[in-house]
């Protein structure tokens, strides 16, 4: 599009960010409205409190954090600095904090930001106004700060005027201009200002404004406490307004700036206020914006009680002053970024933090004029959700349940509790009776393991298989019985619940060519014939991987990732409606059967000829089971001879009930998904969005064989025909001592240096020692030793082939 006309609705610190970063890139024609002044506008931005920590469990949070710190520290303002790198520090109190801190140091060194953990006088010689007596010890950031978000708005605003934009205030936006299925304008009081695109970063405002265009943006305004102290001695004659580390006491849910010789308390341990955006205008009548609610003293009693026990100097003084600030909070913690599927034209930047302000605006830049982010942005994707989480209930409990833990200790493997079960197999009333202890994922109740497999492990430890004994932190949502029932599908046979595997079906006569021109395989072979591919970006980033089976001439069925995938499809679809997208996950049901005396089960219920030599590795049979039609597809994530046998919802009970009991005389157990894991990690297979995002290209994560480069084209063929060789691999390491234990996200050293990271791991029931993936340079080489660390401790690991076992897929292909 040449020089499109671009609006953005916000002139708070995303929308003055992304058009400093738009128009740094070239695109000029630029207006920036606000219902508000410039650039106080009344938004979460005019009161922030500016803490700007970078280091965060996402690479990707982490990326934008440390991108705003850049770039704000860079700026000028006549009113002084847009950042100040004072440091950051995060004190423990409790032995459980202290442990957290030590994974978080890891994320720092895995993501490459500046950290050191230190003990308790070292954290009072940063800051003399602790209580050294209440601290175990802290983690501090040098790089990490106060930004002054007003300052830098304004002076990105500046830049960005420089280069021909706009800014208009006291504009509100009443409404968007559509024409076609494409954005053409913004209403306001004034009259059309005409758009090519527009761009909704309007803060807790953009849900409401997002949904007269009938896009659900799954926010909740909510109000969080914040108050200043009156003048503390202790602070006297401070010739900056804040030279003391930005300090987070999260074991009380609490957080603490200067302001001058005044100290500024942010407080995370009231109850969750939802804003109700109806009545917002007549409830902030009275103060001074709209986004600052009245201060509820009450709510604040803990908050002050504590704060003086940390730092007693607050003793000198009392809160002064005060507000309930409203902010936006999402299901999942992450921003929403992205375009409208069915409004062309029609971006929302939202749910965006001054912490990672300026690096979302530089991938929503990126995103929009260049096709693609520069960040892998799949966590922050405005279509990442599934349907029941667009839902009105599920947005308000799980966003208000995202409040609460801002500052709680998080498990990798801890699932949400609210609204659970709304989403189940049919198998879930076998599974209960089996003591399944479930995760949750995309809504779906998944099996983590079986109580009723608790015999055989004891069976298994006492015949001599390896049990680890696990710390505290890595034994949470983990069980012995995991290994237990790897080792069993390894051995004799297991039953997997497969049904919230993502599958759509994909059909017409255009099916093909579609599947051809997205995927990097070539998809044109027989009936019956499946294939692992992948979805690339325009710059060869892997979206997703999926298996892919014909079913038909104009038929297939794939299995994708969730919604995402969903979402890129219909943006592919054909406009003369040569294919048919249908979602077809909740209409039907998966059980995987896998292990050696899998044929033995299955074979006497079907008529049709199962052999290794009628029905071979990656194909397709339609048949029955007894009486099930079913559809049985030759493949196998955990590495053994097998099938995903797939039938409609309503066979699903009988289903399961059938292999059940024609498997009793093959000591058939019911595995669940930590079981699933570890296997798979033995076998080399990837999981996209852990181990492989859009920031990896295929050779670089081990994939090269699911490309075909000498199809015609695909998305993403140019940019691997022009691709440097990678400069880190994605490899699996086997860890040297049984006892070692990773979950994922650990820094690995080389040489005392950190050059790389884990992204998943899983403990090997068949070697007896724990597997990882690990991204690494491309010049370390197998049979290399690196060093993990986990919570402190270094541990060291083998650069192995892959696969880790069975390499000669001799357990599979028979």
């Amino acid at each position: 599009m040449a020089n499109p006309k671009v609006v953005i609705i916000g002139a708070g610190i995303v929308g003055t960010s992304l058009a400093d970063e738009m128009t740094a890139r070239g695109w000029a024609d630029i207006t920036v409205l606000d219902r508000g002044p410039l650039f106080r506008t009344g938004g979460s931005t005019s009161h922030a409190p500016g803490l700007v920590f970078q280091t965060n469990p996402s690479k990707t949070m982490t990326e934008f954090a440390r991108y705003t710190t850049e770039k704000f520290g860079a700026l000028d303002h006549s009113d002084g600095r847009a950042f100040d790198p004072v440091g950051g520090l995060e004190v423990a109190t409790t032995p459980d904090r202290w442990r957290d801190l030590h994974r978080k140091a890891g994320w720092a060194q895995s993501w490459g930001i500046e950290g050191r953990l230190l003990d308790a006088s070292e954290c009072a010689a940063l800051n003399p106004l602790l209580d050294i007596d209440q601290v175990i010890g802290g983690f501090h950031t040098p790089a990490d700060g106060l930004a002054n978000a007003l300052n830098a708005a304004a002076a990105q605003a500046r830049a960005a005027t420089g280069r021909g934009a706009r800014f208009l205030p006291n504009q509100e936006v009443l409404g968007i201009a559509e024409s076609g299925g494409r954005v053409v304008g913004v209403r306001t009081a004034e009259g059309v200002l005409a758009a090519d695109i527009v761009v909704c970063a309007a803060g807790f405002w953009g849900a409401e404004l997002a949904r007269k265009v009938g896009l659900v943006v799954p926010l909740v305004p909510m109000a969080h406490q914040y108050a200043k102290t009156g003048p503390l001695a202790a602070l006297a004659d401070r010739s900056r307004a804040a030279s003391l580390p930005i300090l987070r006491h999260q074991d009380q849910d609490l957080y603490f700036r200067e302001h001058g010789d005044r100290m500024g308390i942010g407080y995370y341990g009231h109850a969750p206020m939802p804003v109700d955006m109806s009545t917002l205008e007549s409830a902030t009548a009275g103060e001074a914006m709209p986004s600052m609610l009245p201060f509820t003293e009450a709510d604040f009693v803990p908050a002050w009680r504590e704060s003086m026990k940390l730092l007693p100097a607050l003793g000198d003084s009392k809160p002064e002053e005060g507000f309930n600030g409203i902010f936006s909070f999402t299901p999942d913690g992450f921003s929403i970024m992205g375009e409208h599927r069915d409004l062309a034209g029609f971006w929302v930047a939202e749910a965006v933090w001054v912490t990672h302000s300026a690096g979302v605006a530089k991938a929503m830049a990126e995103w929009i004029i260049d096709g693609a982010p520069g960040t892998d942005v799949h966590e922050c994707d405005l279509y990442r959700f599934e349907d029941v989480a667009r839902s009105g209930e599920f947005i308000m409990q799980t966003s208000s349940q995202a409040f609460v833990e801002v500052y709680d200790i998080i498990h990798p493997h801890q699932y949400r509790t609210a609204l659970r079960g709304l989403r189940t197999s049919p198998f879930y009333g076998r599974q209960q009776e089996l003591g399944a202890f479930f995760f949750e994922g995309g809504g779906w109740e998944r099996p983590a393991w079986y109580e009723a497999n608790a015999a055989l492990a004891q069976r298994l430890r006492d015949g001599g298989l390896p049990f680890p004994v696990r710390d505290e932190w890595s034994s949470k949502f983990w069980s012995p019985i995991a290994i237990a029932e790897a080792h069993w599908t390894r051995e004799r046979v297991a039953m997997f619940d497969m049904t919230p595997l993502t599958r759509y079906e994909v059909a017409g006569p255009g099916a093909l060519e579609l599947l051809q021109r997205l995927t990097t395989n070539n998809l044109g072979k027989s009936v019956g014939s499946v294939t692992y591919a992948l979805l690339l970006d325009e710059t060869g980033g892997i979206r997703s991987d999926l298996t892919v089976a014909r079913l038909g001439p104009q038929r297939f069925q794939v299995g994708a990732n969730g919604p995402l995938d969903f979402d890129w499809f219909s943006r592919h679809l054909p406009t003369d409606g040569s294919v048919l997208l249908r979602d077809i996950t909740g209409g039907t049901c998966c059980i995987g059967v896998w292990g050696p005396n899998a044929r033995d089960l299955v074979q006497p219920l079907c008529s049709d000829d199962l052999s290794h030599q009628s029905f071979k590795y990656f194909r397709a049979l339609h048949t029955h089971l007894g009486a099930i039609p079913v559809t049985m597809l030759r493949v196998s994530y955990v590495g053994e001879l097998g099938w995903e046998i797939y039938a409609t919802a309503e066979y699903g009970n009988t289903l399961w009930d059938l292999l059940w009991k024609a498997g009793a005389a093959h000591e058939v157990i019911a595995a669940g998904r930590i079981a699933f894991n570890s296997l798979r990690i033995e076998k080399g297979y990837r999981s996209w969005g852990t181990d492989m995002t859009a920031e990896h290209l295929p050779a670089a994560a081990g994939l090269d064989f699911a490309v075909r480069m000498t199809k015609p084209d695909f998305i993403g063929k140019s940019a691997l025909e022009q691709a440097a060789p990678p400069g880190k691999l994605l490899r699996s390491i086997v860890f040297e001592r049984p006892s070692a234990i990773v979950l994922g996200k650990e820094p690995v050293y080389l040489d005392d240096s950190c050059v790389g990271y884990v992204t998943s791991a899983g403990h090997s029931a068949t070697l007896g020692r724990c597997i990882a993936y690990a991204w690494l340079p491309a010049a370390v080489t197998v049979g290399d030793t690196v060093e993990v660390d986990y919570l402190g401790s270094r541990y060291p690991a083998t650069v192995h082939t892959e696969p880790v076992v069975d390499p000669e897929m001799s357990r599979i292909k028979r």
